[in-house]
């Protein structure tokens, strides 16, 4: 049984709407089918694949700490001009790492709830 791929992540928010407003008006991603599950939540999908659930809780999650089991999650793109003019404009805080030896910089960043993730373009 050989993996495929990573299918999706999925994230706990006490901030559904502000979590569905970032990874759609920030990092493109679109709301699309999901079953109809007695809790509330969204699949955020990306070319037809879901790749981010989203599922609303009432409490907060934990903050955010650096030595979380789970650190991050990673998306790649293209058009980086683009994306650091969205960030810049929203006021979002990020830092970008050239990976050595690699052609591909990372641009780090948190989601609304803290969650670290980066997204990749190579050059």
């Amino acid at each position: 049984m050989p993996l495929r791929r990573l299918d999706h992540v999925n994230l706990r928010t006490a901030n559904l709407e502000r979590m569905i407003d970032f990874y759609t008006r920030i990092l493109g991603l679109s709301v699309g089918p999901r079953p109809d599950f007695a809790f509330p939540g969204a699949w955020l999908y990306c070319e037809g694949q879901a790749i981010v659930h989203v599922v609303g809780v009432d409490a907060p999650p934990a903050p955010y700490r650096r030595d979380q089991q789970l650190e991050h999650f990673a998306v790649s793109a293209d058009d980086m001009p683009a994306f650091l003019a969205v960030l810049e404009a929203e006021g979002i805080p990020f830092r970008p790492v050239d990976l050595p030896g690699m052609p591909i910089t990372q641009i780090n960043l948190n989601d609304p709830d803290g969650n670290h993730l980066h997204v990749d373009f190579k050059h």
